[in-house]
């Protein structure tokens, strides 16, 4: 009883598990704009092209900010020759961490001044970036990818999962072709749209320039003052963090469609580009995420600094920013508006009068795809979802030796075989060098005769298979696929964490699906193909003599003076591969077809043994297989 109700408890386990992977689908891979470096470096070349007065002005605010927190804010606002390992955030930073490792302007600088994770982040990012400059060709780019991500979702836990609630990162689908830009702000802005790019940076510039026209005529302690500094260049931080966004070419091309299709679109754009136009009517050629040029750096830090600029006339009363309406009533705190669970804009009455700032902001901004229908981009799809496939293939193993206990001598079966396949697809959940596949088999095998004779005389050999220790047989086989967090099978061992911490269980899926705790099964791409340690992963079972006869094997006498004897036999074959090798794969709207070679071991054990002759003679005792093989299949998947 105790052994049916802990399988029945474990079939539930696996059940819920497959099941919150599958929900998992839902904010799988990361579709942020820009990696870290890029921000800053936007940033960074926009604080540069500043004024000299109004350069003046930020490196005044910026002193007043750093009151207090010197140790953790660099002396400098952007600093160009930022050493490989930070040991200060200097304020480009602050786009960077904006959005993707905090979740308003008020969570950003809790991060940046009392977390010590962000200096990690800010180091890896550094290495990312000179990883980047020295990649020579697409895969070095992919694993430089991978380590940076394995190493960021270490750092910030929060990192694959934090914007996963809404297109915040995106700018909103164009309705038609005749709508123009101010129809189309209009529509970002108003109440109720779902929250995109540019809502999300007229909030953040919004409470800055308000926060900022305080700063130019209210009396204000030292200590307010340096509290509402901090506050304006923080909101215009988390701001300019999606204006950012606004130039990367996955985030124009639109967001409309399942995750699959939002993550292939988002992914192909950013590393082949897209010519859109701005605005103002200039054609122009964007890349996208880990792809940035100097022409796509450049561009955005033009907007940047505009946006900066209208900050900075505000703080110190001068310019067209100058006669902004005067808000008294501005919080001296960073803007806690959470950009990564609201689903809509909320309402935000502006004054009439901000609108030609923000026209001179967003004329340059990239006019965003049609949404779907006639005149849409193409869409892509990434591995992403449920899906139905057949493999097919075959291989060979080597064998230690017959069943037989005197049948010590090793040697080789071929096998084909074909299966089934029902799973989830999970790839890429930061990157593509991720795998969460999970995934269930259920097909036939054939295998040759082995090799080695029934004994070792060699006058056997020239009779073939028909005296082979091991003839030909058909086996049902069955094989699943599950990522794992730091032991094989500890997804579904931690399935009750999805009712005391889903938090919790997400992570861990999130880690699992990337290479797992210790991160060794994350794939590595070069230009012969993609390599992965899969060990623990993936299990296979063949049951022989399952349907049918038992397979009939002739098994030596073990005492001498005794004959042959002839049994039939049912037995079970595990397989575990090692090592994974993908040479070519394809991947169209919502088909996926590759080539996978394994190296595997395994064993196979003996579960029914009859005597078929001579009757009366007992049951021989028989010995466990212990193999190792390679299987070639070709793995077809078609994606829901």
């Amino acid at each position: 009883m105790f052994m049916l109700c802990s399988a029945r408890r474990l079939k539930k386990s696996v059940v819920w598990s497959f099941a919150f992977l599958s929900c998992l689908v839902l904010f799988a891979g990361r579709s942020s704009a820009w990696v870290y470096p890029e921000h800053r470096d936007i940033t960074v070349l926009a604080v540069h092209k500043l004024d000299p007065e109004r350069r003046a002005i930020l490196d005044r605010l910026w002193a007043e900010a750093r009151a207090g927190h010197e140790k953790r804010l660099c002396e400098q606002p952007a600093d160009a020759a930022q050493a490989e390992k930070p040991s200060c955030i200097d304020w480009a930073a602050w786009p960077a961490v904006a959005g993707d490792h905090s979740c308003s302007a008020e969570n950003m600088v809790h991060t940046i001044l009392t977390t010590e994770w962000i200096l990690d982040v800010a180091h890896i990012a550094a290495v990312l970036k000179q990883d980047l400059a020295d990649a020579e060709n697409r895969s070095q780019h992919v694993n430089a990818l991978r380590d940076s991500d394995i190493r960021l979702q270490r750092a910030d836990e929060e990192y694959a999962t934090r914007a996963g609630a809404n297109n915040v990162h995106f700018l909103l689908s164009r309705s038609s072709v005749d709508e123009d830009g101010l129809d189309y702000v209009t529509r970002c802005l108003h109440e109720g749209a779902e929250l995109n790019a540019l809502g999300a940076y007229a909030w953040y510039h919004l409470s800055a320039l308000e926060k900022a026209s305080r700063l130019s005529r209210d009396g204000l302690s030292p200590e307010q003052r340096a509290a509402l500094v901090l506050a304006v260049l923080a909101d215009e931080a988390f701001a300019l963090h999606f204006l950012e966004d606004a130039y990367a070419a996955g985030h124009v091309a639109g967001t409309w469609g399942n995750t699959s299709q939002r993550k292939g679109t988002h992914d192909y754009y950013n590393e082949n580009g897209l010519e859109v136009r701005q605005w103002e009517g200039t054609s122009i050629v964007l890349m996208g995420d880990a792809y940035m040029r100097p022409e796509d750096a450049a561009r955005a830090a033009e907007a940047v600094r505009i946006s900066l600029e209208q900050v900075l006339d505000t703080a110190s009363g001068r310019g067209p920013a100058a006669g902004l309406p005067y808000d008294a009533t501005a919080a001296l705190l960073p803007d806690a508006f959470n950009a990564c669970t609201v689903i809509t804009m909320p309402a935000r009455p502006a004054d009439p009068s901000l609108n030609p700032l923000f026209a001179a902001v967003i004329q340059d901004v990239p006019v965003p795809g049609l949404g779907p229908g006639p005149g849409e981009l193409p869409r892509f799809r990434a591995e992403l979802g449920p899906f139905i496939g057949i493999s097919v293939g075959g291989g060979g193993r080597g064998v230690s030796g017959g069943f037989g206990t005197t049948q010590s001598t090793p040697g080789a079966i071929g096998n084909l075989e074909a299966a089934v396949r029902l799973g989830l697809g999970l790839e890429g959940v930061l990157n593509e060098a991720g795998d969460g596949l999970v995934s269930l088999d259920l097909g036939v095998r054939l295998d040759s005769p082995s090799s080695m004779s029934i004994t070792d005389d060699p006058g056997l050999s020239q009779f073939g298979g028909i005296t082979a220790a091991i003839p030909s047989r058909s086996a049902v086989t069955a094989r699943l696929r599950m990522p794992f967090w730091l032991i094989p099978g500890d997804l579904v061992l931690a399935s009750p964490l999805l009712a005391i911490s889903p938090d919790t269980y997400t992570k861990m899926a999130v880690v699992a699906s990337n290479g797992g705790l210790v991160p060794w099964q994350s794939g590595i791409a070069t230009p012969l193909g993609r390599f992965q340690f899969v060990l623990g992963r993936e299990v296979g079972v063949s049951f022989y003599g399952l349907f049918g006869s038992d397979d009939r094997l002739i098994i030596p006498p073990t005492v001498p003076g005794t004959g042959d004897t002839l049994i039939d036999l049912k037995s079970i074959s595990f397989d575990f591969p090692i090592l994974e090798y993908r040479p070519f794969r394809t991947f169209s709207q919502d088909q996926t077809a590759g080539l996978l070679v394994q190296l595997y071991t395994g064993f196979e054990i003996p579960t029914s043994v009859s005597v078929v002759a001579p009757a009366g003679t007992p049951d021989p005792d028989l010995d466990t297989i212990f193999t190792f093989g390679i299987r070639v299949t070709f793995d077809w998947r078609y994606y829901f």
